[in-house]
């Protein structure tokens, strides 16, 4: 037998609709107000539509809470809170959101927020903000709080509530985490109740059948942008300090053949196909596009790589100079590494190498360290490219990264194939890996992305890592601490995912290397990662478009973003996000953990910051004098220098300085 009773109900507004005097029957899930009388439900729902159109006001900071609870507490009120993900609210939710609203007067809900879920790379499904609205619209939360911690230890610490109710799948747990908050709560004079609802439904286990919509997906990346500061405005005044840097970078270049055939049918002799080629075209790929990205962007590039006295090594010199790359051969093998791969259709069918590892030798290796120590002194940022065909030794690194360390304000490293590997790039700012290279460097196929983004930074004491999942896009991990000497330098890693914004995906090459020249600049530029990591998002998306090994230039690159639909104002139901733009909340830093603000706000006609770069030919207040003939540098070789384009002979040693 459902209760029920006769009301007179007057909403203003047009959201709600007029009930006058019809019998209402009430679900056993809302059992509690009208449990008590129709006195106190006519009490309760009294004013509904003003919480109806202010229930955004629920979302509070934590010192907003604080001071309301103080004021509860003063007058006799129980404070209840519970804690989670609410990633997807279901039945389960509500009824154990219920239950804890019925255990006192006042009740708290905080949620993790989208940085702190380790339940997958690509959760939380739905970002913190809409998370936090979708609590506050239920009648019974009184308020909501998004945290900023992994745990609830810091809220409950802050918060002190009188009960704290966790599901009952916590009561039998001896995790440690939970062990933690259940002797905070106590040691402040608290007690645990353990309730889940009368159904129990899980977020995960839902959202596994739930398909990713496009109107979601705009949305939440929408969000990511806001909470980071990344507008149009502040995009292009990073985009506008590329011209103002100087990029050295160090690895394999490689040339990249494509042959284009038309297939005819299975050949007779064997099951093979039978091709009829057409037409032949060559990149040059490897550390070069990365070099020629840069270049492209507008950053002054300097390529340290080997090569031999062929035909391909003066092929790419000759489309690096054209371009405006400076590039410094060391002779060291043969000829260039070759790979070429064939297509039909435009889809390729097979590759074929041709090349060897051919490591530095001790005078080489030498003569490159010499060359790094020098163009140091006068650069923004290093990007180490490992292919593994020698140009990058671990003698080498080990002899130079101390140095570049103190010289070079931001230090980046890439690898591809399996025969480099990233854990040779000790105490560098950004690593690139795509999620099958770390979990293979670190043998570790079970963990969660995180715990393998922590591992790979615990070994190599890099700052940030951008681990890339393919058409999933890309999550962006950084340390809780940037300080070496705080204890959360060791913490649990902030996350925060990046859809991929590839929209017609043609060819993959290049699309790691475009993603590391431009975040790279960024982070030069004085971008925070995950912006650094959305700039570098946009270049791939346009590479991947582009079938061959093209450099992403600066023109293609605005153009893309001009007309990005993240620019869109929030929707007029979207009142929360756009309070945060209008008060001019960039970014959080005790939400990012960072130690500086980034890209500043070009908001409400705040100015922007002039940006300068060391740039060849400047040390700080110093003049160096390195030599940049083409491509408008014109300033004078030091001695002992090779010019452009000169080969260092690994058996004449006189040659060296």
């Amino acid at each position: 037998m459902q209760p029920e009773g006769r009301l007179t109900l007057s909403w203003v507004g047009d959201r709600a609709p007029t009930i006058r005097g019809e019998r209402v029957r009430f679900l056993p899930c809302s059992r509690r107000y009208f449990g008590l009388g129709e006195k106190r439900f006519v009490k309760e729902t009294r004013g509904l539509d003003a919480m109806t159109s202010s229930w955004q006001k629920k979302i509070v900071s934590l010192g907003e809470l604080l001071a309301v609870l103080r004021t509860a507490r003063a007058a006799g009120k129980t404070i209840v809170q519970c804690h989670g993900c609410f990633d997807l609210v279901h039945p389960g939710h509500i009824r154990y959101l219920e239950f804890a609203r019925q255990q006192g007067d006042v009740l708290v809900v905080t949620l993790t927020g989208d940085s702190d879920i380790a339940k997958g790379d690509q959760r939380p499904y739905i970002p913190q903000e809409l998370r936090a609205e979708n609590l506050a619209a239920l009648l019974f939360v009184d308020y909501v709080h998004i945290d900023p911690h992994p745990t609830a230890e810091h809220v409950l610490t802050q918060i002190q509530p009188d009960v704290y109710v966790k599901g009952r799948e916590y009561e039998r747990s001896t995790h440690p985490d939970f062990l933690t908050e259940k002797s905070i709560v106590e040691s402040h004079g608290g007690r645990m109740i353990f309730s889940s609802g009368e159904i129990v439904f899980s977020s995960t286990a839902l959202l596994e059948h739930v398909p990713q919509t496009a109107g979601l997906h705009a949305r939440r990346l929408q969000l990511v942008t806001r909470r980071h500061g990344i507008t149009l405005d502040a995009v292009e005044h990073t985009l506008s300090c590329f011209r103002n840097l100087t990029v050295l970078v160090v690895g394999d270049a490689i040339l990249d053949r494509y042959v284009f055939c038309d297939a005819l049918d299975v050949a007779s002799e064997s099951p093979m196909m039978n091709l009829i080629e057409r037409e032949e075209r060559l990149y040059v790929g490897g550390a070069a596009i990365v070099a020629r990205h840069v270049a492209a962007l507008g950053g002054h590039a300097f390529l340290l790589t080997s090569g031999g006295r062929d035909d391909s090594t003066r092929t790419a010199h000759d489309v690096l100079d054209k371009e405006g790359v400076h590039v410094h051969f060391i002779e060291s093998r043969p000829a260039l590494v070759e790979k070429t791969r064939f297509l039909a259709d435009d889809a390729k069918l097979f590759k074929v190498e041709r090349g060897q590892r051919h490591p530095l030798d001790s005078v080489t290796e030498r003569h490159a360290a010499v060359i790094l120590e020098q163009q140091s002194k006068v650069a923004d940022a290093v990007i180490f490219c490992d292919f593994g065909y020698g140009m990058i030794t671990e003698s080498l690194l080990s002899r130079i990264l101390p140095t570049l360390r103190q010289n070079v304000p931001i230090l980046a490293a890439d690898v591809s194939g399996g025969r480099a590997t990233m854990l040779n790039f000790q105490n560098v700012d950004l690593l690139c890996p795509t999620e099958r290279e770390i979990r293979s460097m670190l043998n570790d196929y079970a963990s969660g992305l995180h715990m393998v983004a922590w591992a790979m930074l615990q070994r190599t004491q890099a700052r940030h890592i951008i681990v890339t999942l393919d058409k999933r896009g890309m999550v962006v991990f950084e340390r809780p601490s940037q300080d070496r000497s705080s204890p959360d330098w060791a913490g649990r890693l902030k996350g925060e995912p990046l859809p991929s914004f590839a929209s017609h995906p043609l060819d993959k090459l290049g699309c790691g290397d475009a993603l590391l020249a431009g975040a790279t600049l960024a982070l030069a530029a004085g971008a925070s990662p995950v912006q650094s990591a959305y700039i570098g998002n946009a270049a791939a998306a346009i590479e991947i478009a582009l079938l061959g090994n093209h450099p992403v230039d600066m023109e293609r690159l605005r153009q893309w973003l001009s007309v990005r639909p993240e620019w869109k104002d929030l929707p007029d139901d979207d009142p929360h996000g756009k309070r945060a733009l209008k008060r001019g909340e960039i970014s959080d830093p005790d939400r990012t953990g960072l130690s500086h603000q980034s890209i500043p706000a070009v908001l409400d006609g705040a100015e922007t910051t002039p940006c300068y770069g060391r740039g060849f030919g400047r040390l700080d207040n110093r003049q160096s004098s390195v030599d940049h003939s083409f491509s408008g540098f014109s300033t004078k070789p030091p001695s002992g220098i090779p010019t452009p384009g000169s080969m260092v002979k690994p058996d004449d040693p006189d040659s060296l300085p």
